[in-house]
């Protein structure tokens, strides 16, 4: 299953990616906004990237105007790292280099079929056995433990 999140901005572009998500055989489950109010992002970043922390997804989809918001919110939750991407390069990478379990998008900055296209690489892109990406993605996971006390 994957947790998805959005603020007011982003409403429109995470009902589009939850359609096309379910169209690709996934469970989503939605963690709000559910309408284009004014709302807070952070509060709908945390409770995706709560979910994802827990295990109770392997992925969570983050979206608001820029990205960046969701991105910050969600990683100073424990056992998450989220990539925020604006191109299908940078969604393959840092899955296959960073073993990024969520990704942020900004519907304000990328274009609906990018984004789409964004998070078909990121779920799809294994992370990489490669020992140096491993040695880095655990080095990521001491900085974790030593701030998450």
């Amino acid at each position: 299953m994957i947790g998805i999140a959005c603020d007011s901005a982003a409403f429109e572009l995470k009902n589009k990616a939850i359609e096309f998500l379910q169209n690709r055989g996934y469970a989503v489950k939605d963690y709000g906004a559910f309408d284009s109010n004014p709302s807070d992002y952070p509060d709908f970043a945390a409770a995706a990237a709560r979910a994802v922390s827990s295990g109770e997804h392997q992925y969570g989809i983050l979206i608001c105007g820029t990205g960046i918001g969701m991105s910050i919110a969600a990683n100073k939750i424990k056992g998450i790292r989220c990539a925020h991407c604006c191109d299908v390069f940078s969604a393959s990478a840092t899955r296959e280099h960073n073993n990024a379990n969520m990704l942020a998008i900004g519907s304000r900055i990328t274009p609906e079929d990018t984004a789409l296209k964004i998070i078909e690489v990121f779920l799809t892109t294994p992370f990489s056995t490669e020992e140096r990406h491993i040695r880095r993605v655990d080095k990521i996971g001491k900085i974790e433990e030593e701030y998450f006390k």
